[in-house]
């Protein structure tokens, strides 16, 4: 009954009582009666005065609530003829933005006759729907075509195309609007500063925001906590607090936004004590935490060593009700998965109701820190597998499964998982390229890490500075240098890490002088080298044997660059000494340590005394190690050896006894080599298919036939001597390289990695091997590489 009167008013209504008909056409628009109308057919009965029209329009505009209602008023804008109003074309304009329709928005404005579109009404609403959209570009684009239409912008134009331009982070566009901010006179208008504040901000450039600031005649909370959360973005933590200080002088209480800013400061920066502190500074003040700076404080929490704080604050999280936001549910899952607690963080995840991706991959996170890599794959294949999530392992998903089986050495694994990946049609990232060529650099894949590299171009990753890194890395322990040092010198925005990562290559391939100049040219970038710099620089001079270089960087490490020595450091250079034949020295430098030296310590200056025999200096730095509580049975089996070499055979027994009592277990020798981007495996004395065996056996014979004699020192078992042969002819390196020479064309180079150091006879065979085969082989033993080219090796017989 009620729509039946109302029909029968709007039919009859005198233009007097326009508002009262307003209300009654709105209702009944809104009612399900409405619906069965077509555009064409609508009860209105227009009047003469188009005004009323354009009112009565707008006003329905205002209060439709279905996308249907709105298309039937834009039908009778189009009949009434209305559609030259600026006005109601605006007001059309934001209520398709709000139905998030776009595109008829642009279809409305690009029909609006030309004289219409001198209403800067117009031009905000269009600007509005394009910025809430995300479409920033466009904003520009528009912008810079009201100009040309000669249309001035007013107070509500500027800030929205000032987000456009921030958004985009185009700074020589952002300097264009805001010097039309200055020309046009709004510098001083409150919101459009604010803007402009926060413009600049993200575009890290907080000295024109302080400027903008500085000018502004009067500052809102928006003003201060721009600044704040400026500083915050730019890590400049000194800074807001500085602001936060103002704000109180300026008698500004500071709110709860100004603290979240503060909080979220320090995170970046990762002071993360001083994150605790403010925000129990907040809770003192009674200002109470929104779910975003308890999430920041729970991330800290995670970072620190802080379970009972965070559990505190999940304490917290429960009494305020935040427990109903996802992003502050998944803080918690990564907080109590950081700290190996995988037991609640299990629970909090089967008791977020609504999960997103982050929830997930805050789990998968949790079993990679606890490195429990079987549970994150079936965890993965869960999400991966499930119709009924409605989402798919991203990026970040399959990036934190990959690092975790390449931290606990499963390269095969993660290899494979990475190829999975990419036929799930999921690209790979910077994070995942670089846990992938660690892998490959770690099994010495140089044909998969080409492939790689091949795959780094196409998405055009080749500039980002972690994916190089990589890249150096990779390359340098598979034993191309000279693709390392090309990858290097196209990095544009070298770090310390891309340096450090050369310096390290030049190391273990024994380029010593390279080592040194990339290191002085380092200097002269502009950076400051740290540990790790003067390990890698150290190791370098000690496999190229410079000593007095060597003597002078590690004073230097104290005297100019304030670099405390560390064991490593200590380690490094006893090496170098002991290497030189310098053994009392190596030794009268341990005496100095300010700390206990540890088994690599001792075990550098024992693995020089096997070098040069000396058992009277080897005995006393085996009592040290034997006194210290290792776990590893290498230093053992050096003073063994030793003992084996010098024919003392019950002493090498009797080592070897006293490591088996303690259960200590000697690392097996391995080598491998990369056949058709396939790894093949070979340890001492494992047995081969038939006709393998018979190709080693011819060539061993071929060897000896040209003058080749096994050195049968090198066989350190008490046996025979035809069987001290086939020992040494069984060493995993010889093993890998006959295979490679039976496997890989001619012209090719074999490339071999082993677990342990190469043996002498093992390196006097290789010299052999290349000369009589003509044959470049490349091996990568325990310490460094070896280059062997017509009989000579890269070492000089100095490793």
């Amino acid at each position: 009954m009620l729509h039946c009167s109302s029909r029968h008013l709007v039919s009859v209504s005198p233009k007097y009582l326009t508002h009262l008909y307003n209300v009654f056409l709105s209702h009944w628009f809104t009612s399900s009666t409405a619906l069965s109308y077509s555009s064409h057919s609508l009860p209105i009965t227009y009047n003469q005065d188009t005004s009323t029209n354009i009112n009565t329009l707008d006003h329905l505009l205002k209060n439709c609530s279905t996308f249907r209602g709105v298309k039937q008023i834009h039908a009778q804008i189009i009949l009434t003829g209305t559609s030259s109003s600026g006005f109601l074309v605006a007001r059309l304009l934001s209520v398709y933005a709000q139905f998030m329709r776009l595109d008829d928005a642009q279809k409305v404005f690009c029909n609006t006759p030309i004289e219409s579109k001198s209403n800067i009404l117009l031009w905000n609403s269009i600007l509005r729907a394009n910025v809430s959209n995300g479409y920033f570009e466009k904003v520009l684009e528009l912008y810079f075509q009201m100009l040309s239409l000669r249309v001035n912008p007013d107070g509500f134009t500027f800030p929205l195309v000032i987000r456009g331009c921030a958004s985009m982070g185009n700074s020589k566009l952002c300097n264009i609007v805001h010097n039309h901010v200055v020309v046009s006179g709004f510098e001083s208008h409150l919101h459009v500063s604010n803007e402009v504040i926060g413009m600049y901000g993200k575009l890290g450039r907080m000295d024109y925001a302080e400027k903008v600031f500085d000018k502004m005649p009067y500052k809102s909370y928006i003003s201060w906590n721009s600044m704040v959360s400026g500083f915050s973005r730019n890590y400049d933590c000194e800074s807001a607090v500085k602001i936060y200080g103002q704000m109180e002088v300026e008698g500004l209480e500071p709110n709860v936004v100004t603290w979240t800013s503060l909080l979220s400061a320090h995170a970046r920066c990762g002071r993360n004590e001083e994150v605790l502190h403010f925000f129990l500074e907040m809770r003192r003040k009674d200002i109470g935490a929104t779910a975003e700076a308890v999430s920041v404080v729970l991330s800290v929490c995670a970072d620190l060593d802080a379970l009972t704080k965070g559990k505190v604050i999940h304490g917290y999280v429960i009494t305020a009700g935040f427990h109903g936001y996802i992003f502050v549910n998944n803080s918690l899952i990564s907080m109590y998965g950081k700290h190996k607690n995988l037991q609640d963080a299990k629970v909090l995840f089967s008791e977020t109701k609504i999960k997103n991706l982050v929830s997930w991959n805050a789990l998968l996170s949790s079993y990679a820190e606890a490195h429990m890599c079987d549970e994150a794959f079936e965890l993965l294949s869960q999400l991966e597998s499930s119709e009924q999530l409605m989402m798919r392992p991203n990026v970040i998903s399959w990036s934190i499964v990959i690092g975790a089986f390449a931290a606990v050495g499963r390269e095969e694994e993660c290899l494979e998982l990475f190829r999975k990946m990419l036929r799930s049609k999921v690209d790979a990232n910077s994070v995942t390229i670089a846990s992938v060529l660690s892998v490959c650099a770690e099994l010495a894949a140089l044909n998969l890490g080409r492939e790689i590299h091949g795959h780094v171009i196409r998405f055009i990753m080749d500039k980002n500075t972690l994916v190089g890194n990589g890249l150096i890395h990779m390359y340098s322990k598979c034993g191309s240098l000279k693709a390392a040092r090309l990858v290097f010198d196209r990095i544009k925005c070298k770090d310390l890490i891309s340096w450090n990562s050369m310096i390290v290559g030049y190391g273990i391939h024994g380029n010593g002088e390279d080592a040194l100049i990339s290191f002085h040219e380092m200097i002269k970038a502009g950076l400051k080298p740290d540990g790790v710099t003067f390990v890698g620089v150290l190791s370098a001079c000690s496999h190229a044997g410079i000593v007095n270089e060597g003597r002078r960087l590690f004073d230097q490490m104290t005297n100019d660059y304030f670099i405390r020595p560390q064991m490593e450091h200590y380690a490094c250079m006893v090496d170098l000494l002991g290497r030189a034949g310098l053994l009392e020295e190596a030794s009268e430098l341990i005496k100095t340590m300010p700390f206990e030296p540890n088994t690599c310590v001792w075990g550098a200056l024992l693995n020089s005394c096997k070098m040069y025999r000396n058992t009277e200096v080897a005995e006393q730095t085996a009592f040290h190690i034997f006194n210290l509580k290792s776990d590893t049975a290498g230093s053992y089996m050096l003073l063994s050896n030793l003992y084996a070499a010098n024919g003392r055979w019950e002493d090498s027994a009797k080592v070897r006894m006293l490591a088996k009592s303690k259960g200590l277990k000697k690392s097996r020798g391995q080598s491998w080599i990369e056949v058709q981007k396939k790894v093949y495996m070979f340890s001492a004395g494992s047995t081969l298919q038939e006709e393998f065996h018979e190709i080693l056996k011819d060539l061993c014979f071929q060897m000896e036939n040209e003058g080749y004699t096994p050195d049968k020192s090198f066989a350190l078992q008490d046996v025979g001597e035809e069987e001290k042969k086939q020992i040494l002819y069984g060493h995993s390196e010889k093993l890998a390289i006959a295979f490679g020479h039976a496997n890989i064309p001619m012209g090719m180079p074999i490339r071999v990695m082993k677990n342990l150091r190469v043996c002498g006879d093992c390196h006097n065979w290789t010299k052999f091997f290349s000369r009589m085969t003509k044959r470049e082989v490349i091996v990568r033993d325990g310490r460094r590489f070896h280059h062997f080219i017509e009989g000579s090796c890269s070492c000089k017989d100095y490793w």
